[in-house]
């Protein structure tokens, strides 16, 4: 059996969690926050059999897509950098960032 850890933007977490539930694929999900944008993302933990763990993959690729989107880099109190590094730069989010853990024990009570 995998743990099957994914984290997905808050715009493709509906889409994957009905996949998941056409898949016959059980999932929880938790809203999270990221670190690099600050903005909600949505992670959801799987735990599948090994011989399942290329489907579950398939689905989280497949609903997972990456954008772009603009943002501003925070402000540097340093006057002697460029002070063109407080406009908004283009930088590509979304995705999945996916992780698949062996999972020694499981209990369902």
């Amino acid at each position: 059996m995998k743990l099957i850890i994914a984290i997905v933007q808050d715009k493709d977490a509906n889409r994957l969690s009905n996949d998941f539930i056409e898949h016959n694929i059980r999932a929880t999900r938790l809203s999270t926050t990221g670190g690099f944008l600050k903005s909600g993302n949505t992670t959801f933990l799987v735990g599948v059999e090994d011989e399942r763990v290329d489907d579950a993959m398939e689905v989280i690729k497949d609903a997972s897509h990456t954008r772009q989107q603009f943002m501003t880099p925070p402000v540097n109190l340093d006057a002697q950098l460029d002070s063109t590094s407080s406009y908004p730069v283009e930088v590509q989010v979304g995705g999945a960032t996916v992780f698949v853990l062996p999972v020694d024990q499981f209990h369902h009570f």
